[in-house]
């Protein structure tokens, strides 16, 4: 029986420097600086993979000089990636600002690098064999070549029977590309998985709930992750369920907790738990993330270290192998560490 989780998406460096006090302009601030391996779809195959998905395989694209590094740190993470080296341009990098008030708020710098090249080139109907679920990433929607990808993969997972899950990503960008653009191109996706803000974007509902009701009106299942205030269940034009976050002792680093979220999501739906438990597991993997610095899960802890392990759904309303692939000239890149 198909059991494994096919994501393509991004596979980043993030530079985090997390500053205590307010950013000084023209001046120095000081902050804690880490380098981190990130990428909204790395960060979800990564998740899954530590929540027990049997089988997570990632499709994405690094430049030459990173490759090496992220290959090993995705193997080493129970990910089976299939990474394109793109011996023209280096590996996206994002530098992370983030707060270190209590709300741990961050700020993005941006450079997308490789990633947005990602395209139906890179494509083949076998890299959906043994995939039981494919999830795709919203940044692929926004690029041309990113959007080729979307087509192809979708267009073979129909064909397969295999379901297809979106996370759209980004608020800002979907405020570029357009709402009724980012529908278009999503159409025939079985699971939404925006964020609140994102869901917002989409309908011009300034209501988390009436936006959830109306997304799964073109949805089949529509799950708005909402941070402290958990998450919303939609299908067929209503919320069906409301489902309580986690507490935390304390947040370190919001980035990537939407990543968790989606990670642990999937990878219940994987072991075969209802949707109710499968957004419960997401709550609980997206407090973990945002009470340690960094996008990745800790390797050692089971996801819920420092995290409220109270059963919430009370609460509830209503590695195999590894591929480097050349790129257009090919390499395989053998640099063991970001720069």
């Amino acid at each position: 029986m198909s059991a494994a989780l096919l994501v393509l998406g991004e596979v980043i460096t993030d530079i985090v420097a997390r500053h205590t006090a307010p950013l000084a302009p023209g001046t120095d601030t000081a902050a804690v600086i880490r380098t981190v391996p990130g990428g909204a779809g790395a960060n979800v195959a990564c998740w899954a993979a530590h929540r027990g998905a049997p089988d997570v395989r990632l499709l994405g694209r690094v430049g030459a000089t990173t490759a090496a590094w992220h290959q090993r740190l995705l193997t080493a993470a129970g990910v089976r990636p299939h990474l394109v080296v793109d011996p023209h341009a280096p590996t996206g990098t994002v530098i992370s600002l983030v707060d270190g008030g209590a709300g741990a708020e961050r700020t993005f710098l941006t450079d997308s690098g490789t990633a947005p090249r990602l395209g139906a080139a890179d494509w083949t109907d076998a890299f959906l064999d043994g995939v039981a679920r494919l999830h795709l990433s919203g940044y692929l929607f926004f690029t041309p070549s990113g959007r080729g990808m979307v087509d192809a993969a979708k267009s073979s997972a129909h064909a397969r029977g295999v379901p297809v899950s979106v996370d759209p990503a980004s608020a800002g960008f979907l405020g570029d590309l357009g709402a009724d653009r980012f529908l278009a191109l999503a159409d025939g996706v079985d699971i939404l998985l925006p964020s609140e803000g994102e869901a917002r974007r989409l309908t011009g509902r300034t209501d988390a709930e009436g936006a959830a009701a109306q997304l799964s009106r073109g949805f089949p299942l529509v799950v708005v992750k909402r941070g402290a205030r958990g998450a919303l269940v939609a299908r067929d034009g209503a919320v069906r369920a409301r489902v309580p976050a986690f507490p935390v002792a304390r947040t370190e680093d919001t980035t990537g907790a939407g990543d968790a979220f989606t990670g642990a999501f999937l990878a219940a739906l994987l072991r075969g738990s209802g949707i109710t438990d499968a957004v419960t597991e997401g709550c609980r993997a997206g407090a973990r993330a945002v009470s340690q610095v960094g996008a990745r899960p800790v390797r050692g802890t089971d996801g819920t270290q420092g995290v409220d392990g109270t059963d919430r759904v009370q609460g509830v309303q209503g590695v195999q192998g590894t591929d480097v692939m050349r790129g257009p000239h090919g390499t395989d890149g053998t640099d063991g560490g970001p720069c």
